[in-house]
């Protein structure tokens, strides 16, 4: 296997190679227009991605390939814990999305808007817009603006105002504050960006900006996460929904109003009371 990271804002990964439909073409071009994507689909549009798509990249985050065939590699993606395999977790992705990986540096800070332009220089033209989430290797700091390394042995300078360092101290109001920037964002399974979330992707896009590194998938974070008594639980911890004899299926945080979630294929993500459903299906509560 060879370290590599990605070089596009956001790379979607796919079950195998011959997953993306005529339709899904932006998201595996070589400069993937994933907004675009993810505007074209309508609900059934959307539901056919079950068992296509399994989660996203974003800018910068290494991965480890295993093979490659046909410009398509088969990657492991370290910073998404899953129990699928223990050096993080799987699928294929096109090549063309692969590059160096960025150099290191000691102040991490992560995107925590939705979006932000990744500029040539302190005011200067775009040189891509990076999602929410988006981990980088900080340089230096000048006039309100942060100098970042990108893949390839490249640089790039993010407003100051866009970024959080991952090593600041965090609580469960900052959990909330950052999930509810979505609020009305339609569910993309397998999202893990500003155009498309899907439950388990909200809860680990938002701890990653917090410098946790939580589990990809609801179940795997019901499993690593230390369980509560779901009546005990408090707003910015997660509650787990599961139906008798079957996996964990869905996960949401905990709010004042109830639950901030990523609901379903058609839906949007929001913040209010559990319905009876929900209620009958909450099988256990956990705490970051």
């Amino acid at each position: 296997m060879k370290l590599a990271a990605t070089k596009v804002p956001i790379s979607t990964v796919w079950t195998a190679p011959d997953a993306p439909r005529d339709i899904d073409a932006p998201a595996i071009a070589a400069q993937p227009d994933v907004a675009g994507w993810a505007k074209s689909m309508d609900t059934e549009t959307r539901l056919g991605l079950h068992g296509r798509t399994l989660t996203q990249l974003l800018f910068a985050e290494p991965v480890l390939v295993r093979t490659e065939r046909d410009g398509w590699s088969e990657i492991l993606a370290p910073w998404q814990p899953s129990s699928q395999d223990e050096l993080g977790y799987p699928g294929w992705i096109p090549s063309s999305h692969l590059g160096e990986l960025p150099q290191s540096a000691t102040d991490p800070v992560a995107i925590d808007v939705p979006t932000a332009s990744l500029l040539a220089e302190p005011g200067g033209r775009p040189l891509a817009e990076l999602s929410f989430a988006t981990v980088l290797s900080s340089v230096e700091r000048a006039d309100g603006y942060t100098r970042v390394a990108t893949p390839d042995e490249g640089s790039g300078w993010i407003a100051d105002d866009a970024l959080r360092s991952v090593l600041e101290p965090s609580g469960p109001e900052d959990r909330l504050r950052l999930g509810e920037l979505f609020l009305g964002l339609e569910y993309l399974w397998g999202g893990t960006s500003a155009h498309g979330l899907d439950c388990s992707g909200l809860v680990h896009t938002v701890s990653r900006v917090l410098g946790m590194r939580t589990p990809r998938d609801a179940h795997d974070q019901a499993d690593t996460l230390p369980n509560i008594p779901s009546d005990e639980a408090q707003p910015g911890d997660l509650y787990f929904f599961g139906r008798p004899g079957k996996q964990i299926h869905h996960v949401g945080f905990v709010s004042p109003a109830g639950m901030l979630h990523a609901s379903e294929t058609g839906k949007r993500l929001e913040n209010g009371p559990l319905t009876d459903d929900r209620r009958a299906t909450l099988v256990t509560a956990a705490r970051f």
